[in-house]
């Protein structure tokens, strides 16, 4: 079998090589990136609309929304690797809250900390994040001793912090490692 056909390359998207950014639909995007950008610590790269076809059905094509709404956004960079898009948007037909992470298209955003107590008071010191339960940590599986705990934000979308050991056991197991910066790493959020 050549390298082309081997199993890894079948189900590899030709030429995809990374995930260029998650993205977020807000209530209010001048919110979302004051947050963001004075909570988090995210530069915001640009800000862009409104992107609109009032005349015609380009919105509903291209996005899956109604073909009468309009779309404000904004990327930003949080870290050294994630670019993250945020979206307004305006026009009939949309739900108006969050979903619960056990709902078809839940999410959050996890945040890797190096001092999961200084982060969850910085974040927890901003007003409208609430902490979801207690800080955890991972006693037994793949991740033991990792700690993490889930917070939203003002207006509802999920964060979640995580902190974990250089060595985690599934790393005993898999030549697979998932991205988590070294202790000390400048993997900083600016």
């Amino acid at each position: 079998m050549n390298r082309l056909d081997s199993p890894e390359n079948r189900l590899r998207v030709p030429g995809a090589t990374a995930v260029h950014h998650v993205a977020y639909t807000v209530p209010d995007l001048d919110q979302a990136v004051a947050f963001f950008t004075g909570v988090l610590g995210a530069r915001l790269a640009y800000r862009t609309g409104p992107i609109a076809d009032p005349d015609g059905d380009w919105m509903a094509r291209q996005l899956g929304v109604d073909r009468r709404a309009t779309a404000h956004i904004a990327m930003l960079r949080l870290g050294p690797v994630t670019n993250v898009e945020l979206f307004q948007y305006t026009g009939p037909g949309r739900r108006r809250r969050m979903p619960r992470n056990s709902d078809w298209g839940g999410h959050h955003l996890a945040l890797w900390t190096e001092d999961f107590d200084a982060s969850a008071a910085h974040l927890l010191g901003y007003p409208g994040v609430r902490m979801r339960g207690e800080p955890q940590t991972v006693k037994e599986g793949p991740i033991a001793g990792t700690r993490w705990v889930y917070l939203t934000t003002p207006w509802g979308l999920h964060l979640e912090l995580v902190q974990g050991p250089e060595h985690v056991p599934y790393q005993d197991d898999t030549a697979v490692r998932l991205f988590q910066p070294s202790p000390g790493a400048s993997g900083g959020t600016a």
